[in-house]
C-alpha cells in the first residue's frame, strides 16, 4: 500500500487534507480530501497497475503542491496514543482481539478524516499501547474517543496521552482529565 497525504492551512475552516492511497492487491487508488476531523469526499479509480499508480501518485502530488498542500514531515507532528488497561502482565488472547479491533477502527476513522495514522501497537506490563502519529493532537483525541466509543470497545479502560515526535518517553495525560496519574507507556 503506498499513501500520500498532504495538509494544508486554511485559516477561516481549520486545516485541509488530501489523501492518495493505492491498494496495489486490487489494483485501486482511493483519493480522499476535506477538512480535517471530518468525513473527507472520496474518488475511487479501479484496474491501476503499479507503472500508473506511480505516475498517478506523483501527479497528484504536484497537483496538490499547485494548491497549497504540502506533506507534515514527521518531526512536525504528534504521537497520540491510545491505551488500554489489562488485567494480565502479557495480555490474552481477547486482549489480542481487542488490539486489532481498536488499531483497525482508529486507522480506518483516522484515514477518511485525514487526522493521521495508526503507527504501531505493542503490549507492555498490564497495558496496551496503539500509537498514532496525528497533526492534530486535539482532533485526533476526540476522534479516538468517538470511534471507541461507536465501537464499542471498552471505553472505561482506556487512556489517552500524546507527546512530539521526538520526546515519545514523556507522554502527557489528555484523557481522562483531571487525573492524579501520569500517563506512561
Amino acid at each position: 500500500m503506498e499513501i500520500l497525504r498532504m495538509y494544508k492551512q486554511d485559516p477561516p475552516r481549520a486545516m485541509l487534507f488530501k489523501e492518495a492511497v493505492y491498494e496495489p492487491e486490487d489494483g485501486s487508488l482511493m483519493i480522499t480530501k476535506g477538512r480535517v476531523g471530518h468525513e473527507g469526499t472520496v474518488s475511487v479509480r479501479e484496474d491501476v497497475d503499479a507503472e500508473q499508480a506511480e505516475k498517478l501518485l506523483g501527479e497528484f502530488g504536484t497537483a496538490a503542491e499547485g494548491e497549497g498542500y504540502a506533506e507534515i514531515p514527521e518531526e512536525d507532528q504528534h504521537w497520540v496514543i491510545a491505551q488500554y488497561a489489562l488485567k494480565s502482565k502479557d495480555g490474552t488472547e481477547r486482549d489480542r482481539y481487542l488490539e486489532h479491533k481498536a488499531a483497525t477502527a482508529i486507522g480506518t476513522y483516522f484515514s477518511w478524516r485525514g487526522l493521521g495514522s495508526v503507527e504501531e501497537t505493542g503490549f507492555s506490563p498490564y497495558k496496551l499501547n496503539i500509537l498514532c502519529l496525528v497533526p492534530d493532537v486535539k482532533l485526533a483525541v476526540k476522534g479516538i474517543q468517538v470511534v471507541l466509543r461507536e465501537s464499542r470497545l471498552d471505553f472505561t479502560k482506556l487512556s489517552i496521552g500524546a507527546a512530539p515526535f521526538a520526546d515519545l518517553e514523556h507522554p502527557v495525560r489528555k484523557h481522562p482529565l483531571p487525573s492524579k496519574v501520569p500517563f506512561e507507556l
